[in-house]
Order: structure tokens, then sequence, then C-alpha cells
């Protein structure tokens, strides 16, 4: 390696971009993307520690030396404090939560705690909002959605993040309102946007469309008929700006999948019906159109990653036939999809998985591909076809669905596994000088 080259990684290894936190499920920027670089894609990441825990299908949220995990263990929704460099519990905030049963799947959290400055900002299953203090889980405040503004119909209960958005905390509460802001520092109620569609699984996400800031609710959970789709929030108003329907007929369908921006533009997609949309916007009052459909995108519950001029995200409703996908973002033509077998080596062994229905996240200029079943791909995203740079079994448990929390250098996987399920955290190797 040339001085030069030594001299750009030992600035990228000691560089504060090096280190960023990840204080919500998708990361900093609310797109997934981490300005983490200067990563060993051909080398196994090493585990430094695992916690046990209860049954979740998310991955925690960290800041600085903290991370915080949300996950139901012995009748309590039980959120967790632990100190990244050791995975010891530093304090620990729990209540009791009744896990209900629907289609023979037992209910798990599905959303990740938000870390706001000191703030800690929860969601529960049954509706439970909740504030602690990230120093020492204090509680701050907290009401119960169900209670104070009626009950909303869930499959799997609760899954959806809520949103800090300056001083606002922003939810999507999907009875009446359907979407409400509040106060972060108190919970007091701002304002509530009216609307007949539900709450869905998928989480809000801010953008800023011709210059003006709005947030993005995809709605659509348990209704009969089914309904639901893309409500532009105003934040400063608290009203919906406009609206666009998209969600599948089919009774047992919820939207899951968080609206993916780029410029001007939105993706969304749901995997149970028409699949994909890009919506473009008017600059006059930001009235969604139909730029372009996918209807062979269709996303479970993973967000896709918007990249390069590239969107690429996992589509089908299955491990074995779902599909890394990837569109080009100006016109909607697929370039590639692949959804083949990938061979790894596990404790000795040979395995023959599927990524199935991962998740991604944009690195350094590469995605890293979580597996449903715990395999880590580096993956380059070219437009010519899948190309694995680098491979990796974490672990071998199936119902690895949250998508991974990259902080600081440290991975960290949430597995869901009945009684013995554990939270993981691996060091992701750094490139040598």
């Amino acid at each position: 390696m040339s001085f030069r080259s030594w001299f750009l990684v030992f600035i990228l290894a000691t560089s504060p971009l090096f280190a960023e936190d990840w204080p919500r499920f998708l990361g900093p920027r609310h797109n997934a993307h981490s300005s983490e670089m200067g990563f060993a894609v051909d080398r196994a990441p090493k585990l430094l520690w695992s916690y046990p825990k209860g049954r979740s299908h998310t991955a925690p949220v960290v800041v600085g030396d903290r991370a915080v995990l949300v996950h139901h263990q012995d009748g309590e929704e039980t959120i967790d404090c632990l100190e990244v460099s050791s995975g010891e519990r530093l304090w620990r905030h729990a209540y009791e939560v009744t896990a209900g049963q629907n289609y023979g799947i037992e209910d798990a959290p599905r959303n990740s705690p938000v870390i706001d400055g000191d703030l800690v900002f929860i969601l529960g299953m049954a509706g439970d909002l909740t504030c602690l203090r990230l120093t020492d889980g204090m509680l701050v405040w907290s009401k119960n959605l169900d209670d104070d503004y009626g009950s909303a119909p869930f499959f799997f209960a609760r899954g959806s993040c809520p949103l800090v958005w300056k001083e606002q905390l922003i939810v999507n509460v999907g009875s009446n309102p359907c979407v409400a802001g509040f106060d972060k520092r108190t919970g007091d109620f701002l304002w509530g946007a009216e609307h007949p569609w539900n709450a869905s699984y998928a989480s809000p996400v801010p953008a800023v469309l011709h210059g003006q800031e709005r947030v993005l609710v995809f709605a659509g959970g348990m209704s009969d008929p089914p309904n639901g789709g893309l409500l532009v929030i105003d934040p400063v108003k608290g009203g919906i700006e406009s609206e666009f329907p998209w969600r599948a007929t089919n009774f047992a369908s919820v939207n899951a999948a968080s609206p993916v921006v780029s410029g001007n533009e939105v993706f969304l997609t749901e995997g149970y019906g028409p699949g994909g949309v890009c919506l473009q916007f008017a600059p006059d009052g930001l009235r969604p159109s139909v730029r372009w459909e996918a209807p062979g995108f269709s996303a479970q519950f993973s967000t896709p990653v918007a990249h390069g001029g590239l969107l690429l995200g996992f589509s089908g409703a299955s491990e074995s036939r779902a599909e890394l996908v990837c569109v080009e973002i100006f016109s909607g033509r697929e370039l590639w999809r692949d959804g083949n077998p990938l061979e790894v080596e596990f404790d000795g062994r040979k395995l023959r998985v599927f990524l199935g229905r991962g998740s991604l996240l944009v690195v350094d200029g590469k995605l890293l591909a979580l597996g449903e079943q715990g395999t880590l791909a580096w993956i380059a995203p070219e437009a010519t076809g899948m190309k694995v740079l680098g491979l990796s079994q974490l672990i071998y448990r199936s119902e690895t669905w949250g998508i991974p929390a990259l902080a600081n250098g440290r991975l960290y996987v949430g597995e869901n596994d009945g009684g013995d399920s554990r939270l993981h955290c691996f060091e992701l190797p750094r490139v040598s000088p």
C-alpha cells in the first residue's frame, strides 16, 4: 500500500466521520445510509458480546456509549439500556403487556426506540407511548394511545416507530386522529390529522420536497375493506397536504416498508398486491402523481435504499422466493434481480442460505445486506448485476428481520427465536494500513 493510501486509511479510521451514532431504526438520516468508512469487506466481523433478551423483531438504537433495545419478556414490554463496550445492562424500564396472537404468530415488538438528545421514545405494542431519560431510564412522561384516542386495529400489535421532528414527536396513531404531533418534552397533544386510513407497520420519515419540509406517513393496516397509502403531512400546520392511495386489496395485508425519498420523488412498495410505485410531486401543493410503477418490486416489510441513481431492495413474501431487485430511479427500468442461494461456512460446516427478506444499509458506497438467517453480505451496488464482495454467517437463526444498527464500527444484530433470543454486537474489521 502506498503512503498516500495508508495515510487516507489512517485519516478515515481516526476521523469523526468514522464514528457515527444510529439513533433511529433507519439511521441518522432516515434512509439507512451510514457515513462510516474504511471497512474490510473481505473479512468476517468479530463477535464482541451477546445479550439475552425476549422476543422482538428490532435492532437497538445507539448513541455514544449506550444502546437501547425493546423486547417482550416474561409478560412485560422491556426497554433495556446497555453499555456498548461490554453489553452490560445499565438500566431497565418494563411494564406489563399481554402479547396476542394472529395467524398463529405471537406478537412481538417490531419497532425500535428513538433517541433524541437525552430522551428515549418508545411506541409499545399496546399503544404505550413512553419517554425515558437516556442517562438513567427515569420516566419523563407516558400515555396510552388506545386509551386517549381510541383503539386501532392491528394484525400483530403496533409496529411503527415514532418520528422526532424538531420539538415534536409525530406518530401514526391510526385511530382518531390518524396522525398526531406531540410535544416531545411533555407529551402534550399539539395537533391531529384526521383520515380513515389506519396505522401501518411503516414508520414516518421526513422529506424536503421542492424546498418544503414535510413528513411522509405510509398508512394502511388492518381494515376491511383494505385501504391505505401515502399521507403528506405539513408538520407546522399539523394537516394533511395531499394523499396517494396505494394498498393491496387482500385483507391479510399491510403497508410495512417506509417511504424512500430521492430528491423530489418518493418510492412506495408493499408486498401483497400492486408492488412498487415512484411518485413525483408538483411544486404547487405537493400533489403526487405516478412517475412509474414497478409491480415486481414488492417489499413485504424491509425498506429499500436509494444510492447512485439506483433503487435496491428485497422483493417477495417468503424467504426462498425473495429476491434482491435493482431498479433505475430515473426510468423505473428493472436492471436485475437475484434470489440465488449463497454458500457460506458456519460453525465448521457449509451452509446453503438465502438472503430472503433481508435488510440493506448503504455503507462507504457499498450495500451491507443482512439476510433473514443471519447472513452478512457486502454487495457492490452495480447496474450490471449482484456482485458479492464479502460473505459471512454471523448467526444461524430464522426471523433475523430487523434492520441492523451500525455505530462506531460496531454492527448490532437482533434475533427472534422464542425463549433463546439474543442481541449480538459485532466489530466490523477495518482496512489495515
